[in-house]
């Protein structure tokens, strides 16, 4: 979602927004590198690679090529391969899954500022290899499948999607409805459009005392903890995350109040993921602001 800049409040160092603050505790750290790269401008989905967890994949907003761009932790452009039949109408965001012993990148067009789309859609393809030292990536990758769907309430304006792939379960929130709307669909469906169904809302709501600013209780990110033990939303404000138990479901997780970490600082954040251990929170802007920031666990 394209959306101009606007100042930032920095409160406090953490806020524990739900019971579980002591155990999923995790530290911003200063920004050490930033996206070396023009052909990635305005980032909206991230996901760390299944291959090795010193890269990264970003794929940009609306009206970009259909490209899965590759980044090294360190910001070092590694190349980006074009994903052939796929069309980028509102790519919002990016999650990562291994399935059957296969590493695979689930890209998700639901974007839909007017919430009038009928054609949403996620194109799930198999992790390309990565290249070898000193070269770049390029090339095409195919689509392994593709999920056409719908909310089983009309249509969405929808930034967080994120996969489980324990349970072949694709889970997605809403940015802007009053509150958030947490939905889930099948990883692995038959033939015909899907409806994503409703689970609950969830909130990311700042903590009280700070000014309630355009878009700050909208989520723009998500990502889900490969060993389902915690989810976690940005939004413009913030990072925030949402402990799991092993009987929970994900809405059931969602529903609860969060854990809220310290600010990002960034522009405008949009994407974020976590490292495949679950230790590290990394997070990218969509515009104006190349550094790429860390939560540490």
């Amino acid at each position: 979602m394209n959306r101009r800049n606007f100042p930032w409040i920095v409160v406090g160092m953490m806020f524990a927004g739900g019971a579980f603050a002591d155990e999923v505790a995790f530290v911003r750290a200063e920004p050490s590198a930033s996206i070396q790269s023009g052909a990635v401008a305005e980032a909206s989905g991230l996901a760390v690679s299944s291959r090795d967890a010193g890269f990264m994949w970003i794929v940009n907003d609306s009206g970009a090529q259909a490209d899965l761009h590759l980044f090294g932790k360190d910001g070092v452009d590694h190349g980006q391969v074009r994903v052939e039949g796929a069309v980028n109408v509102d790519w919002e965001d990016l999650s990562s899954f291994e399935l059957d012993g296969k590493p695979y990148l689930l890209i998700a067009d639901s974007g839909d500022n007017l919430s009038r789309r009928n054609d949403c859609v996620l194109y799930v393809v198999e992790e390309p290899a990565l290249p070898k030292e000193g070269e770049k990536l390029s090339g095409t990758v195919k689509v392994a499948w593709k999920i056409p769907f719908s909310f089983e309430d009309g249509p969405r304006d929808c930034e967080s999607v994120a996969v489980d792939a324990r349970v072949g379960k694709v889970i997605l929130v809403s940015k802007r409805t009053k509150p958030p709307v947490v939905y889930e669909m099948p990883l692995r469906p038959k033939d015909g459009v899907v409806v994503a169904k409703r689970l609950g809302e969830t909130t990311v709501a700042p903590p009280k005392g700070v000014p309630m600013l355009p878009y700050i209780a909208q989520p723009t990110g998500m990502d889900l903890a490969r060993d389902g033990s915690m989810g976690v939303l940005v939004s413009y404000y913030g990072v925030f995350l949402f402990p799991r138990s092993g009987k929970e479901s994900w809405g059931e997780a969602f529903a609860k109040a969060p854990v809220i970490l310290s600010p990002h600082g960034m522009a405008q954040a949009e994407s974020v993921a976590f490292s495949r251990d679950g230790k590290t929170l990394t997070l990218v802007s969509e515009r104006g602001d190349k550094r790429i920031v860390e939560y540490r666990r």
